[in-house]
């Protein structure tokens, strides 16, 4: 395979949302011990797993969404549209990515994760990108549960069962998804009118949209502050939460008053960079050594 068809398959595997999600599971799996460090291969064979099987949900939703990326300015250099692959190449490529991911999960790790796993794939590559995105402005709410599930597959492989404490994890890059993709949503508005895409700031306006990045910005500080409150974290990872929610609240506040027409571009970008701290912040306050050992609250296994 020649150097440019490689680099064409890799960017149909979104290498950089990958990395951000393989970094979360990776997250997820230190949490879920309360010393020391878990089994190596363990954390390798999984974060494969749980690589392979976004990389095959982006390269479905790069199919999918062909059509539409050839008239959005900010897709119209992907492989599809630009004819340098073709559907069943892609297709073929999806699938051998699924395979290898859940024959690893089921073989190395454990069902419960595989399972997880391939339903996080179909409700990503499948429910949003083939329905929800296309039928309500409520799409990125309601498949950002898929999105919201690396941390909790992370902390399956470990534990092999499901608790409170994974399921926080869960539920903060759940109510982060919707602020995160809103603002690159209002960024390129004239994009997803023109592609038909009923994104919130396309079917209720750009002001409506901006009420509703500050609400669930709102809510996301919040959220991020149960992990301190039930005693999963200490205050470490409490203060730069508030620090970095606090700076998140300050951009979004500036969108409905600013006139820069790059704010919610910076806005999207702060946003990746927020979550990936915020994991990186609670992870160091896992492992300081004045950490309360007091974890248990949300340790009960649910599954």
């Amino acid at each position: 395979m020649s150097s440019s068809k490689f680099s064409q398959f890799l960017e149909l595997t979104k290498p950089k949302v990958v990395l951000l999600i393989v970094f979360t599971a990776f997250v997820g799996m230190l949490l879920s011990v309360d010393k020391g460090l878990p089994p190596v291969m363990t954390m390798i064979y999984g974060l494969i797993g749980i690589g392979f099987a976004a990389s095959s949900a982006a390269a479905i939703n790069h199919w999918a969404d062909q059509k539409i990326d050839a008239i959005m300015l900010r897709t119209q250099h992907r492989p599809l549209p630009q004819g340098e692959l073709k559907d069943w190449q892609v297709i073929i490529f999806a699938l051998l990515l699924c395979l290898i991911s859940m024959t690893v999960l089921v073989l190395k790790i454990n069902v419960l994760t595989a399972v997880l796993t391939f339903f996080s794939l179909i409700g990503y590559a499948f429910i949003y990108t083939f329905f929800l995105k296309r039928i309500t402005p409520q799409n990125i709410v309601i498949g950002g549960a898929a999105g919201a599930a690396p941390p909790v597959l992370g902390w399956t492989a470990i534990t092999g069962n499901l608790t409170g404490d994974a399921l926080l994890l869960f539920a903060i890059i759940f109510t982060w998804t919707p602020p995160h993709f809103w603002a690159l949503a209002v960024h390129r508005v004239d994009d997803y009118a023109k592609a038909k895409i009923p994104m919130l700031p396309v079917t209720h306006g750009i002001q409506h949209t901006l009420l509703h990045i500050i609400l669930y910005t709102i809510l996301l500080i919040i959220v991020t502050i149960f992990p301190y409150l039930v005693g999963m974290s200490g205050w470490v990872y409490l203060i730069g939460a508030v620090v970095l929610g606090g700076r998140f609240l300050q951009l979004v506040l500036q969108m409905r008053t600013s006139k820069d027409p790059m704010l919610p571009w910076k806005v999207f970008k702060y946003s990746i960079w927020y979550l990936m701290i915020l994991f990186a912040i609670l992870l160091i306050d896992h492992y300081l050594p004045v950490h309360s050992l007091n974890q248990k609250v949300f340790h009960t296994p649910l599954l």
